[in-house]
């Protein structure tokens, strides 16, 4: 059985680490995702007969690691993803992106438009059809000069495909390692990371808040020294 970094478990809800490069549910790869290896974890700690239920609540791009939260009953499934439509359910992001940045803090807006086709999607005017608004809010937490990179914490308001990778890219600060967009560092891990996560616990309704860092190694290495 493959290993799973447990950050926080009860009867209810179980909140992961999911790490890069895994699918967050089965995808037409067939490789092993986030579903399935929690589901393994559950069935033999537990000693589960039959099939274990396990809710998705949200989703993280293949490349991207970080904490997940999983709903271990249809109930907590349900009110979960009622706080995901009502906004009450935050997810905060680290990344490292080309460029320094004017301003150390600001909101960034655009409507966005998916391509089925190449998988990608672009900022587009708002009239444009079946585009979707994005909002996002950034800080950045450190520049380095040496190699012209910037690490920023990013709140999601909206959920949007892609929405950190586009909004970015399209001012001119790709992320590093993100070859679909345009980053610096070919061939290397996208620096995307989602470190935390804050719900309302579904039952207790107590307000719960989960980090999870990423390695300080690769280019994850810019991070050292910092207090986050």
């Amino acid at each position: 059985m493959q290993s799973l970094n447990v950050i926080y478990e009860d009867n209810h809800i179980i909140v992961v680490e999911k790490p890069v490069n895994i699918p967050s549910q089965g995808d037409k790869t067939g490789d092993k995702d986030m579903l399935t290896i929690i589901k393994e974890y559950i069935k033999e700690k537990y000693n589960k007969p039959g099939n274990v239920y396990l809710g998705l609540i949200h989703r993280l791009d293949r490349p991207v690691g970080g904490v997940m939260v999983f709903a271990k009953t249809s109930k907590s499934a349900g009110r979960l993803s009622e706080q995901v439509r009502a906004k009450e359910f935050k997810k905060t992001y680290l990344v490292i992106v080309d460029g320094k940045f004017e301003e150390n803090k600001g909101i960034l807006e655009d409507y966005l438009l998916k391509n089925e086709r190449n998988n990608m999607s672009k900022v587009v005017k708002e009239e444009t059809k079946n585009s979707k608004f994005a909002k996002l809010d950034y800080e950045v937490i450190k520049y380095n000069e040496e190699i012209n990179l910037s690490v920023l914490k990013i709140n999601l308001h909206t959920g949007r495909h892609h929405q950190i990778r586009v909004q970015l890219s399209s001012r001119g600060h790709s992320i590093y390692g993100d070859q679909k967009y345009g980053g610096r560092g070919h061939g290397k891990q996208i620096a995307l990371w989602a470190y935390k996560l804050s719900i309302n616990h579904p039952i207790t309704k107590k307000e719960m808040e989960f980090r999870c860092l990423p390695k300080l190694e690769g280019s994850w290495k810019i991070l050292e020294g910092n207090d986050i």
